[in-house]
């Protein structure tokens, strides 16, 4: 629906400044935005962008001379960036899915569904299962037997809820998003040579045929309130104990959650993210995209780690982590400046040598 630029610096607690009766519809970007859409230039390097689109209101920074930059009115913030999370939210149309429940899903008897959900075609929703008020579950969601999620989940197409997982109030799940699924878990009869070369450092000792034999996971997920989970990302499930995640975490694309892994509140888990098994990680720790890190270990609260980083070892809270193995990030950065320097310190030695190697050089 249509906003005003009052109505939208209202919800969002900003200053609107000019005619701020004006209708605008969506947000766009600066240099493509039309007469009813609202221009994010959000700092002041976005502001020439104004001038190739044809945007009569924009969102600008706090101070902005929006009458210079051809605008009829203006809201103007402190935080630009986090005022895109209240403008955004407002903006956003969601998926658009029918209210009522679709003739095509498949609803066990024994499962309850709470008031106003909306629970799209080919979805299966198994026996026990509870599902809170104002649900939104898209087409072909398959929902396991036993499993609880609160009021307001918003569940997309494809996503796979296994056994007895239970999630808190306001959760997101992305597109072929799977929680529950079993553990990674395997043994041999005696010592495997993967756990011998970890007790020696790399000798796996004697090579003997052996098989694997699984080892069943036995727990499930808990999820907390306001938790997202990103498409094709995927939790374990514990394999005695739950697998747990805390409010307020966000977990991207791609990510994997090992088995029996605790996660604190507040965290952010980037792209391409994995981690093994019992890892127990602290609140609002942020580990950036592709990082890794190794089973059994502890990282401490407000932990952060730079893309690519491979945690092999526990981290102490606050800790800014990167590389490989992760190091500080200030001994990371000197370590690569060193590396990239090798290649000089190289010629130079060569030819301190050469001149030492002279007849006379010692005269």
């Amino acid at each position: 629906m249509p906003y005003t630029i009052e109505q939208i610096a209202e919800r969002i607690g900003a200053e609107a400044v000019g005619a701020a009766d004006l209708t605008i519809v969506r947000a766009a970007e600066p240099a493509g935005a039309a007469p009813d859409e609202l221009a994010l230039a959000m700092a002041p390097k976005y502001a020439g962008e104004l001038g190739k689109g044809r945007a009569r209101a924009a969102v600008l920074w706090s101070g902005a001379d929006w009458r210079a930059l051809g605008l009829e009115a203006a809201i103007l913030v402190g935080r630009p960036r986090f005022a895109m999370s209240s403008v955004t939210q407002m903006l956003d149309p969601g998926p658009g899915i029918a209210p009522g429940i679709h003739p095509t899903a498949v609803i066990d008897p024994s499962a309850r569904i709470g008031d106003n959900a909306a629970i799209g075609p080919l979805a299966v929703i198994g026996p026990g299962a509870r599902i809170g008020a104002n649900a939104r579950i898209l087409p072909q969601v398959t929902i396991y037997r036993d499993v609880t999620i609160g009021d307001d989940a918003l569940i997309h197409a494809g996503v796979r809820i296994a056994a007895r997982v239970r999630i808190g109030d306001r959760f997101i799940a992305q597109p072929g998003a799977v929680i529950g699924g079993d553990g990674f878990s395997f043994v041999t009869p005696e010592k495997s040579g993967v756990e011998r070369a970890r007790e020696t450092m790399g000798d796996q000792g004697e090579i003997v045929d052996q098989h694997w034999a699984r080892i069943h996971s036995l727990g499930s997920v808990t999820i907390g309130d306001d938790v997202e989970i990103g498409s094709n990302a995927n939790i374990d499930r514990g394999t005695i104990r739950d697998t747990i995640i805390g409010s307020g975490t966000r977990i991207d694309s791609m990510v994997h959650v090992g088995h029996n892994t605790r996660i604190g509140r507040d965290c952010l888990l980037c792209g391409m993210t994995g981690i093994a098994g019992s890892v127990s990680i602290g609140d609002r720790v942020i580990l950036g995209g592709a990082t890794g890190v190794a089973d059994n270990l502890v990282i401490g609260n407000d932990v952060i780690t730079g893309g690519g980083t491979k945690v092999v070892a526990n981290v102490p809270a606050g800790r800014v982590m990167w590389g490989y193995p992760a190091t500080k990030m200030e001994t990371a950065v000197e370590s690569y400046k060193a590396l990239r320097r090798l290649p000089r310190l190289f010629r130079e030695v060569a030819a301190l040598r050469k001149a030492l190697s002279k007849p006379g050089s010692n005269d």
